[in-house]
């Protein structure tokens, strides 16, 4: 069952996950366009754990894309010793064509990491299962 812009306040009072121990304001906190409360695009509640997504698309390069690479990778490694909850991130977008290096660098830490390609060869349906 799909959830959208879910956030962290949001995921303790529905579905009683507490997140407070991790970082994800001080993430977030550095990014211009954060000022309120994260808030993850979806959150998809299966039989087994929850998956927290972030979906976006760029293109166009620049400095925004370094920002969120590096967000994610930072998001990635507070979520790794989570046991019914993963972190998801679609992304896309030629803009990533000159920003590879970063990219990688998030590839190499999150496990759950797809982009259109993906999404179009059912990837979502073989997690959820």
């Amino acid at each position: 069952m799909p959830f959208t812009q879910v956030s962290k306040n949001r995921l303790k009072e529905d579905f009683n996950i507490d997140l407070s121990n991790l970082k994800i304001d001080e993430i977030f906190k550095s990014s211009k366009k954060e000022k309120s409360e994260k808030k993850f695009d979806f959150v998809v509640k299966t039989e087994q754990k929850y998956y927290l997504i972030e979906t976006n698309f760029y293109t166009t390069q620049g400095s925004k894309l370094n920002e969120t690479a590096r967000s994610y990778k930072e998001l990635a490694l507070e979520f790794k010793d989570l046991d019914n909850i993963d972190f998801v991130w679609i992304t896309d977008g030629k803009g990533w064509q000159t920003t590879k290096k970063n990219l990688q660098e998030t590839f190499n830490i999150l496990d759950n990491i797809y982009n259109i390609n993906d999404m179009e060869n059912g990837i979502l349906t073989k997690l959820f299962k």
